[in-house]
């Protein structure tokens, strides 16, 4: 029985492209009990499960970040190579996402509620964020959590100056110590709403907090996790997850009465919930992404249960995952074909990418460097000392006894100058040869002198 009286948290394991298993669950909780998640005290989350409760934070819809994964999907497997291609970043991917879909204000929605589990590089420990200061923060802690060395990118990204790397490989279930928190992992093990074998392991193993249970079918959810599925299969992995979170709330009794569904086992004989279309609707809907030839590429009993936004999805990324290209592209002689190819074009492609990367860091070094000149020679100009810091210009100390006497020849040219100088400040004045009469002169005579007065080429 759930206490609706304490506070209780949500936390979401790392799976990769198994997160739409979450995406199923929600749905489910959304349709019966959304209340379960929009109060919530914490939602935390490592690796892809990070993203999953930041979507939940913020307000970003999950039919919007079912649509991402699933076309994240389809361009991995559009390279020989999947996600280990060097033209594909998946860490990039997920940047693009959160720039394109978190609000202005994310980080403030975030704050104090959501909880991303990280692993510090330097000494392997877990570090658990849940303050940022501004959306760009926000977006460098999930991706730090997301970052997993050699899968989704080779320079791990940093937060406030220290690296960091996937939160799942020191702890994969954030909050997980709480007392009332509710855990959700695509693996089955001892978590509150995961995959159920029907049958009793005796060998269980514990990895970042995530009990998973070994057998063969843990064993395929773990490969699933990093290459990349068809939609078909992620359509199952998502109504999977549907079915076990109603599973959890009615054995939690948490389904409302008003909401009340009949028993699992009457689901195939019994019309959808009242959020569903009717059944007419759903056959010409059905009907409607189709392919000329009546073959539809999507199992209706797979995605049944599923919310219309889901299906609709579901149909679009199945629709175009099976065009004509796709299809001869699936013949073995044209996988060995480009296969082939892609080997002959990686070194290529390596050799691009990383003349490309090296250009990219010794134009920020030199970015660098020569803002630091700059800001060196600013703050020369504005501090200038001499000795200890007294600075006293040097200006000359003529009075008004001073006489000029300019003597020009016939021709407009200067022929002498003779400057008589009276020092009337002998202490601070400069101090020339002074005459027994107390003044100085200073005769300077032109061997050359140009027709311009103004101008004296030679003395």
């Amino acid at each position: 029985m759930f206490n609706w009286d304490e506070e209780w948290n949500i936390s979401f394991a790392g799976c990769g492209f198994r997160s739409v298993y979450y995406l199923g669950a929600l749905s489910c909780i959304f349709e019966r009990v959304p209340r379960l998640v929009h109060g919530a005290s914490k939602i935390g989350g490592a690796s892809s499960g990070c993203l999953v409760a930041a979507a939940l934070v913020v307000g970003i819809p999950i039919e919007e970040f079912f649509a991402d994964v699933l076309t994240t999907a389809k361009k991995a497997r559009k390279h020989t190579l999947g996600v280990f291609h060097p033209t594909f970043s998946l860490l990039q991917t997920a940047k693009d996402f959160l720039q394109q879909k978190l609000p202005e204000d994310a980080h403030l929605k975030s704050s104090g509620r959501l909880c991303v589990s990280l692993t510090r590089i330097s000494d392997r420990k877990n570090v658990l964020v849940s303050e940022f200061e501004s959306r760009e923060e926000l977006i460098q802690v999930l991706a730090c959590s997301c970052f997993f060395p050699c899968y989704s990118a080779f320079i791990p990204p940093s937060y406030r100056g220290v690296y960091y790397m996937d939160g799942a490989l020191s702890n994969n279930m954030p909050l997980f110590e709480h007392r009332n928190t509710i855990t959700m992992a695509p693996f089955s093990g001892e978590s509150d709403i995961c995959p159920r074998e029907g049958t009793f392991n005796f060998f269980e193993a514990t990895f970042g907090n995530v009990s998973i249970q070994v057998n063969t079918g843990n064993v395929h959810r773990v490969c699933t996790s990093f290459l990349p599925p068809k939609p078909e299969k992620l359509a199952e992995i998502c109504h999977n997850g549907y079915m076990d979170a109603l599973h959890f709330l009615r054995e939690r009794d948490l389904l409302e009465t008003q909401n009340l569904q009949p028993s699992l086992e009457e689901m195939d004989t019994v019309a959808p919930c009242f959020c569903e279309p009717m059944e007419s609707e759903e056959t010409a809907m059905n009907e409607k992404y189709c392919h000329k030839n009546d073959q539809c590429w999507l199992n209706l009993k797979v995605i049944k249960n599923l919310p219309l936004s889901f299906k609709k999805v579901l149909h679009e990324a199945c629709r175009h995952s099976h065009d004509g290209s796709s299809q001869l592209s699936e013949f073995p002689p044209v996988r060995m074909f480009l296969s082939l190819l892609t080997l002959l074009l990686l070194p290529i492609e390596l050799l691009y990418l990383l003349a490309k990367r090296m250009l990219t860091l010794m134009a920020e070094l030199c970015r660098r460097i020569w803002s630091r000149k700059s800001s060196s020679s600013h703050s020369d100009m504005r501090t200038q000392t001499v000795g200890d810091g007294n600075f006293e210009p040097l200006t000359p100390q003529v009075s008004t006894n001073s006489n000029i006497t300019l003597h020009m020849d016939n021709n407009g040219n200067m022929e002498q100058l003779s400057l008589t100088i009276t020092s009337t400040t002998p202490d601070k004045a400069l101090k020339p040869n002074t005459s027994p009469n107390g003044t100085s002169t200073l005769k300077q005579r032109c061997k050359r002198i140009n027709s311009k007065p103004s101008r004296i080429k030679d003395c």
